[in-house]
C-alpha cells in the first residue's frame, strides 16, 4: 500500500504543534508582560488635569501639610479632593489675577467644581480605607511616593493586588511613628528593623489577607 503521507509531513507535524505550543505560551507570557506594564497599571504616567497643580510647589516650597488639602484623609475612607474654596484661601491675595489660575477663579465664582482626574485610581471591586492605614502608622509616602518632589502628579507604585498583599503580609518595612505620617523623605530615628515590629505591637497591626479585605 503506498505511503498517504511524504515523510516530511512528520517533521512538519512536530514543526506545527511545537509552533503552536510556542505561539500559546508567548500569548500567555504578553498578557502577563501586558497586565503589569504602565499601560495597564498606568504607573510613573502624568495625568492631564484641568490645571497642573504642583505637589512640589505647595509642599516643598511653601510646606503645605498633606491635611490642610486632604482634611478627612485620617478619617474616612477618601483622603478627599480639596474644594476649590481652600485653593482661594490663599490664591484670593497669591497671584490673584494670574493668568494660570483663572480656571481656579472660574470654579470659585461660578460655584462649579473642578473635575480633577483621580490619578490613584482603584478599580470599582477594590475597597481602600485611608484612615485605618493611616492609623496604623502607613506613611503617605509609603504609598504615593515622594509627592513633594512631583511637579505634575503621577503614580508611583503599581497597585497591582500583589504589591499590597506584599505589604499586608510583612507591614513592619512600611511602618512609622503616627506623627510622622506626612513627612517625606522620613528617617526613621532607629533601625527599621527594630522600630517596625515595636509599632506593629503599639498600634496593633495585624492585617488581613482573605479576599474579602478589600473585595467586599
Amino acid at each position: 500500500m503506498p505511503q498517504i503521507f511524504r515523510r516530511s509531513a512528520n517533521t512538519l507535524s512536530k514543526v506545527s504543534i511545537f509552533g503552536l505550543l510556542s505561539l500559546v505560551g508567548g500569548l500567555i507570557l504578553l498578557a502577563i508582560v501586558l497586565s503589569r506594564s504602565s499601560y495597564v497599571t498606568r504607573q510613573q504616567l502624568f495625568v492631564e488635569q484641568p490645571i497642573q497643580f504642583s505637589h512640589m510647589h505647595h509642599v516643598t516650597d511653601d510646606g503645605i501639610d498633606c491635611r490642610y488639602c486632604h482634611t478627612s484623609v485620617e478619617t474616612s475612607s477618601f483622603a478627599g479632593i480639596p474644594p476649590t474654596k481652600t485653593c482661594m484661601n490663599c490664591h484670593s491675595i497669591l497671584f490673584a489675577n494670574a493668568a494660570f489660575l483663572e480656571p481656579v477663579r472660574a470654579s470659585f465664582r461660578d460655584n462649579r467644581p473642578l473635575r480633577w482626574v483621580r490619578v490613584h485610581d482603584l478599580p470599582d471591586f477594590v475597597y481602600f480605607n485611608h484612615s485605618i492605614h493611616i492609623k496604623k502608622g502607613v506613611g503617605c509616602e509609603t504609598c504615593h511616593g515622594r509627592i513633594d518632589q512631583m511637579p505634575l502628579t503621577y503614580q508611583q507604585n503599581s497597585l497591582l493586588m500583589e504589591w499590597c498583599i506584599d505589604c499586608h503580609r510583612n507591614p513592619a518595612p512600611n511602618l512609622r511613628p503616627r506623627e510622622e505620617i506626612t513627612t517625606m523623605g522620613y528617617r526613621p530615628a532607629k533601625d527599621q528593623a527594630e522600630l517596625g515590629p515595636e509599632l506593629m505591637k503599639a498600634y496593633n497591626v495585624n492585617p488581613p489577607t482573605s479576599c474579602s479585605t478589600c473585595h467586599r
